[in-house]
């Protein structure tokens, strides 16, 4: 009888193949297991065991914990999702100390911990989800399956057990700025529950405010010390529906904050790369718009039906997204310039621009080193009704009132 790497070793390979029939086949071999007294104990070890080793080998590629959590809620769902929580508690387990300090806070942000007493992790696992064995094993190959398909992805922070000469800077290395931030999230929350468009666009202005004069402060006190660290990154979640539409948003938060931003579609995320706290900007702003535009939408499509009787389409709301996004994109970039002529003005323009300069141009080589063959796409609008609701949405929630004029936008990506 085969041992119990072997069975899953041929269950893996089944699963990645075309022939369903030798799926199944190789599945019920795993069923049935070694032949061992205990055979169904040895194949949970050895799976725990893959499973781990998988999922550490992906750590030197890119990914990061909170990346595979979330292409695995988006391509299995989240029983096999929960499985490779557990892989990266164990793997973690296993780790040589230090281990960073972000690395642990993502783990614990996804409740990812050790909490099976035994080796049988995968019979406590069925249990506790209410699952007979033979769907537990089909998850936990599906599982292994995913993993063993994901691509390199850009290598945003030195993982665990890596050496850098060059580190990217750490997100929230800027002590001066966790009260500020603080009050941007109390800005945007109000933002989000308030059902007045007016109150809105005065919390959200204000908010962009803070984070330009926060930026501006992070960027002349980086300037006045030596540094050897680079522009960092974060990924961002853009998920179906209109996926499209969630990271041009990403994309205009981004540019409005001195970040650059590239889709990858199939993977369902956007990466934002920037200084650290510019990329604390563009999460607090993307998070808080995709709220507020999500609302700005269903009211539009209500008043829509109620003007019309006309049932919602697809186009209609992806539309109204694009333009939410373009136009929330303007007055976003209008309230950094408003606080850069500003500062610059305080400070002397001929200290401040040259800062700034080197920043961006920081950005943009980091960028042209993670996506070398990034390309745009153009935007197709299929609604004008939604466009031009979409449009008078993102005005209601303008910095300064101004009449609104139609841009042509396109998203960039991989």
């Amino acid at each position: 009888m085969p041992d119990a790497d072997e069975l899953i070793a041929d269950a893996l390979a089944a699963a990645r193949g075309s022939d369903v029939r030798l799926a199944e086949r190789q599945l019920d071999r795993l069923v049935v297991g070694t032949g061992a007294a205990d055979g169904a104990a040895d194949v949970d070890a050895a799976l725990l065991r893959r499973l781990a080793r998988d999922v550490g080998q992906l750590w030197p590629r890119g990914w990061q914990p909170a990346d595979l959590a979330r292409i695995a809620q988006r391509r299995l769902g989240p029983r096999a999702a929960g499985l490779l929580r557990d892989a990266m508690a164990a793997q973690r387990r296993d780790l040589p100390e230090p281990v960073p300090a972000w690395w642990d806070d993502q783990l614990r942000d996804l409740d990812a911990r050790v909490w099976w007493d035994d080796d049988r992790h995968l019979a406590a696992w069925a249990r506790r989800e209410g699952v007979d064995r033979v769907t537990a094993l089909r998850e936990a190959v599906d599982a292994l399956a995913l993993v063993a398909g994901l691509p390199p992805i850009a290598v945003l922070r030195p993982p665990p057990g890596a050496t850098a000469t060059t580190q990217p800077a750490r997100l929230g290395a800027g002590g001066s700025g966790s009260r500020i931030l603080d009050r941007v999230r109390a800005l945007l929350a109000k933002a989000e529950s308030t059902t007045f468009p007016a109150e809105a666009e005065a919390l959200t202005g204000k908010a962009q405010e803070l984070i330009a004069r926060h930026s501006l402060d992070e960027a002349l006190l980086a300037a006045g010390a030596p540094r050897d660290d680079l522009p960092g990154g974060v990924r961002l979640g853009t998920d179906a529906p209109y996926a499209g539409a969630k990271a041009l948003l990403v994309q205009e938060v981004a540019a409005a904050n001195r970040c650059e931003s590239v889709w990858s579609e199939e993977l369902g995320f956007a990466t934002v790369l920037g200084w650290p706290a510019d990329l604390e900007a563009v999460e607090l702003l993307y998070t808080s718009l995709l709220v507020q535009a999500t609302a700005a939408m269903l009211r539009g499509r209500g008043e829509r039906r109620a003007a019309t009787g006309g049932r919602r389409t697809r186009g209609y709301d992806e539309s109204f997204l694009n333009a939410f996004a373009l136009r929330i994109g303007e007055r976003l970039r209008a309230a950094t310039e408003a606080a850069d002529r500003q500062a610059a003005e305080e400070s002397g323009g001929e200290r401040l621009l040259p800062v700034l300069a080197a920043r961006s141009d920081a950005v943009r080589e980091r960028m042209e080193v993670f996506f070398p063959g990034v390309t745009r796409q153009r935007l197709t609008i299929r609604d004008a009704e939604g466009w031009a609701s979409g449009t008078s949405a993102a005005d209601r929630a303008s910095l300064d009132g101004r009449p609104s004029r139609q841009v042509q936008g396109r998203r960039r990506r991989r």
